[in-house]
C-alpha cells in the first residue's frame, strides 16, 4: 500500500511540476491573439492537456470508467472550488485591483453552450458512449471554436468601427506590440520551450499515474473511478487552477480572461475530452467499443450535471462576486461527501 501511494504521489507530483510549465508557456504565448477567444481556445486547450493524456491513456488501457470519472471530475473541481478561488481573489486584497464583483454578461454564448452540451453529454451517456457518441462530441468541439471565431472576428470588427467613427478621416493602422524588427523575442522563445516541456511532461507521466491509481485504489478499498475523479483533476486542473490565480490578480480584465478559460475548458471537456473517451475505447476495443453505463458512473454523471448547472444558473447574472464564490466552494465540499456515499463496487473501472 505505501509503495503505490508513495508511487501515485510522484507520478502525481511529476504532472504538477510539468503543468506548472505548461500554465506558463501558455499564458505568455496568449499575449499574440485577443484575450477572450485566447481564453476559450488556445488557453483552455493548453490547460485541458493533462486531462486528456490522462483520459487518452485510461481509455487506451480499458479502464474506460476511469477516464469519464477524471473528465467529470475535472468539471465538479474546476465549477466549484476553481470558480470560488478565482472569485476569493479578484474581489479582495489578494488581486492588485479587487473587484466588487466579475462582469459575465459577455459569455452568453460560453454558458448556453456549456448548458447545452451539460444536458447532452448526460442524455446521450443513458445508453453509453459508442463511435456515434464520439462523432457528435467532436462535432460539439468543432461548433464551439467555429462559433467562437465568428464572435471574435465581430468584435474585432465592432472595435475598428468605433475607432473609425472616432477618428475620421484617420486610417486605422494596426499596431504591432513585439520588439520592431526583431522577430520573436526571448521571452516568447521560453513560453514556447515551456510549452512543449510541460507537454512532453504530461503525455509522459499520465499512463504510470493511472496504473498507481489503479493500484492504491484496490488497496484502500475505494473504487478507482471515485479516486479519479477526486485525484486526478489535483494533477489535471493544476494548469488552470495557476492560470485563475495569476490572472484574477491583475483586475478585471484578467478575471474576463480566467471566466472565459473555465468556460472553455469545462466545454472541452463535454465535447473533445468525451470525444478522445470514445476513440481511446474505440482503440482498445474495436470500432464498436462502447462505455457502459454503470451504477457509480451513472451517480458521478448525475452529481455534476446537477452541480454544473447550478454554477450556470448563478452566471447569468450580471455579476458575480464572493457571495457566490462561498456558495461554490460550500458546493465542492458537499459533493465530495456525497462521493463517499456512492456505491463502492470495486470491479468497475
Amino acid at each position: 500500500m505505501a509503495e503505490n501511494l508513495l508511487t501515485m504521489l510522484l507520478w502525481l507530483a511529476e504532472l504538477t511540476g510539468a503543468s506548472f510549465l505548461l500554465s506558463y508557456g501558455a499564458e505568455h504565448l496568449s499575449k499574440k491573439y485577443g484575450a477572450k477567444f485566447v481564453g476559450r481556445t488556445l488557453l483552455s486547450v493548453a490547460t485541458t492537456l493533462p486531462e486528456i493524456a490522462i483520459v487518452i491513456y485510461a481509455a487506451a488501457d480499458g479502464l474506460y470508467g476511469t477516464a469519464i470519472g477524471a473528465g467529470l471530475g475535472s468539471n465538479l473541481l474546476m465549477m466549484t472550488l476553481g470558480l470560488s478561488i478565482m472569485l476569493l481573489i479578484a474581489t479582495t486584497r489578494l488581486s492588485k485591483a479587487p473587484l466588487k464583483g466579475v462582469d459575465v454578461t459577455t459569455f452568453k454564448l460560453d454558458k448556453i453552450f456549456l448548458l447545452a452540451t451539460a444536458v447532452i453529454s448526460a442524455v446521450l451517456f443513458i445508453d453509453g458512449y459508442n463511435f456515434i457518441d464520439g462523432f457528435i462530441f467532436a462535432g460539439m468541439f468543432g461548433a464551439y471554436l467555429i462559433m467562437a471565431l465568428m464572435e471574435m472576428k465581430a468584435e474585432s470588427k465592432a472595435k475598428k468601427e468605433v475607432v473609425e467613427a472616432g477618428n475620421p478621416g484617420h486610417k486605422v493602422v494596426k499596431v504591432d506590440g513585439g520588439l520592431p524588427g526583431k522577430g520573436p523575442n526571448r521571452e516568447m522563445t521560453k513560453a514556447m520551450l515551456a510549452f512543449v516541456a510541460g507537454t512532453a511532461g504530461i503525455f509522459f507521466g499520465a499512463s504510470p499515474f493511472i496504473e498507481s491509481l489503479e493500484g492504491f485504489s484496490l488497496e484502500v478499498g475505494v473504487s478507482v473511478i471515485i479516486l479519479a475523479v477526486i485525484i486526478s483533476p489535483i494533477a489535471g486542473e493544476m494548469p488552470e487552477k495557476i492560470s485563475m490565480m495569476l490572472l484574477a490578480r491583475k483586475g478585471a480584465a484578467g478575471a474576463s480572461i480566467a471566466v472565459a478559460n473555465v468556460l472553455g475548458s469545462k466545454i472541452l471537456n463535454n465535447t473533445l475530452l468525451l470525444a478522445v473517451a470514445v476513440f481511446g475505447a474505440m482503440y482498445h476495443g474495436g470500432f464498436y467499443a462502447n462505455i457502459a453505463l454503470n451504477p457509480i458512473l451513472e451517480y458521478q454523471m448525475i452529481l455534476v450535471t446537477v452541480v454544473t448547472i447550478g454554477a450556470l444558473i448563478m452566471m447569468f447574472k450580471k455579476e458575480i462576486g464572493l457571495k457566490v464564490g462561498i456558495i461554490l466552494a460550500v458546493m465542492y465540499i458537499v459533493s465530495l461527501f456525497i462521493q463517499f456515499l456512492l456505491p463502492q463496487d470495486l470491479t468497475l473501472h
